[in-house]
């Protein structure tokens, strides 16, 4: 006898709050941890196809850490549509004028681009400070098994 895949239902499906402290903490292993949330990778129930994943909090997102020469190297680009519109900026000029900005755009890069990757995008709430307006929902703390960048204690 065949098994039948099986297919959550929307009744089934609890959507949980989660805060990630990021301070110290590798900007893309985060997102990484963090799209795994958003998508619902870590649940049993999960599929493709539905959105099972959970609300996630990131605090302190002025305080993550890249390595190497990621902030003089790195440059977010974008395009104005008006002519001459070229517009790029390093990562450390982004982190002083928008610092929750790179942990937005790593996580919306590792979501998927369609309409169910926007409708996962909207459940990911990011501050630069530690605190937050989400307290009413009870978000649990989310302890992110990587500790730091591989050379910071050498």
């Amino acid at each position: 006898m065949t098994q039948k895949t099986y297919s959550p239902k929307p009744p089934e499906i609890k959507h949980e709050w989660y805060v990630v402290d990021a301070a110290g903490q590798t900007l893309g292993r985060v997102a990484s941890e963090v799209a795994i949330l958003l998508k619902g990778k870590h649940k049993p129930i999960y599929a493709t196809h539905m959105d099972t994943g959970d609300y996630v909090v990131i605090i302190n997102a002025k305080d993550i850490v890249v390595t190497g020469n990621k902030l003089a190297d790195k440059k977010y680009v974008h395009h104005t549509m008006y002519p001459g519109g070229f517009r790029e900026i390093t990562l450390q000029d982004q982190l002083e004028k928008h610092p929750t900005r790179p942990i937005f755009d790593a996580v919306r890069g590792m979501l998927p681009k369609n309409r169910l990757g926007r409708a996962m995008l909207g459940k990911l709430k990011v501050y630069e400070g530690a605190e937050h307006p989400h307290q009413a929902q009870q978000p649990k703390e989310y302890k992110l098994e990587y500790t730091g960048p591989r050379d910071a204690g050498q």
